[in-house]
């Protein structure tokens, strides 16, 4: 045993498959990954190039997506580059930074949702305070509370984990070095790392989650009481989005966290991994510019500008 300043590498075993299912699984990641990219980047061009867009609810779904590309950047570019090489190994620095923007980018798509379900909790239940409640300070201040709560959450698993000492070789039974795999590893007491991850993991998770409830509470609540014809559907409409972004993505944890620990429970990670991390912010620019009418028209307007552009 040596501790970890001795320590250079880790081995990420990846999606484990005969050489023709890799480069069957690098294609498809590969093509997720271009996807996921290019529905993100259209998103924050069609929010910043149409002033109709630029409202407290379009503000915050330009950092979704800005986020959801960190967060699938900072896992999957690192598999396909492994996947490319045959060279399954990470840096013991380049570990603990992945781990960090990991944790940062996916604690950020937890908080940006319920920062969302807030805005339009506002938007439907106090229509009249609505500027003043989401003024653009205010907005600014959500947005750097969101940003510094989650850093500090990174940081703190991060420095923890860098205290810890490690084998001189460790095998991560996964694609990317999440929390989990690489306490397995250590050669140090992780109790008290495992118990931050259980007490920040579940503030993290359920705290935004519960916000996000009440809101919605509120939100139906509100709509039920409307009586003007088509009234209740467009305003449940304004959220409908929203809220599938939010059932697609809190299934997945609530999905991979609380089910039973099982035989295949590696297997089970890496699939609810791949889907939380790659799926999840793929699906997400599909769902807000297929249900949303002026997502749409925004998304027409940039790409025939574009094209008028390149003629």
């Amino acid at each position: 045993m040596e501790n970890q300043s001795c320590l250079s590498e880790f081995f990420l075993r990846g999606i484990s498959g005969p050489p023709e299912q890799q480069k069957l699984f690098f294609g498809i990641f590969l093509c997720m990954y271009l996807i996921t990219l290019t529905g993100n980047v259209l998103i924050i061009l069609a929010i910043g190039s149409d002033p109709h867009l630029h409202t407290p609810m379009y503000f915050f779904l330009a950092n979704l997506s800005l986020v959801d590309m960190g967060l699938t950047s900072s896992t999957v570019t690192k598999m396909l580059a492994n996947v490319q090489t045959q060279h399954h190994t990470i840096s013991y620095a380049g570990c603990l930074t992945q781990m960090y923007f990991y944790l940062m980018f996916g604690d950020l798509d937890s908080f940006f949702l319920a920062v969302m379900a807030y805005d339009r909790y506002v938007a439907i239940c106090r229509p009249l305070h609505y500027s003043a409640v989401m003024s653009p300070r205010v907005c600014a201040l959500l947005l750097a509370l969101c940003w510094v709560l989650t850093h500090a959450v990174a940081l703190t698993h991060t420095l923890l984990m860098a205290h810890l000492s490690f084998c001189v070789f460790g095998e991560i039974a996964h694609f990317f070095c999440d929390i989990t795999p690489v306490l397995k590893l250590s050669c140090s007491d992780t109790h008290v790392n495992e118990l931050v991850v259980f007490a920040l993991g579940g503030t993290v998770l359920i705290v935004p989650f519960i916000c996000i409830v009440i809101s919605y509470i509120h939100i139906v609540s509100a709509i039920l009481r409307i009586r003007t014809p088509g009234g209740a559907g467009k305003a449940f409409s304004t959220c409908s989005s929203h809220l599938c972004v939010v059932c697609v993505f809190y299934g997945t944890l609530f999905g991979t966290y609380l089910c039973p620990p099982s035989v295949a429970s590696e297997k089970k990670d890496i699939v609810a991994a791949v889907v939380y991390t790659v799926v999840v912010p793929m699906l997400n620019p599909f769902i807000y510019s297929l249900r949303n009418k002026d997502m749409k028209r925004a998304l027409r307007r940039l790409l025939s500008h574009g094209r008028v552009f390149s003629s």
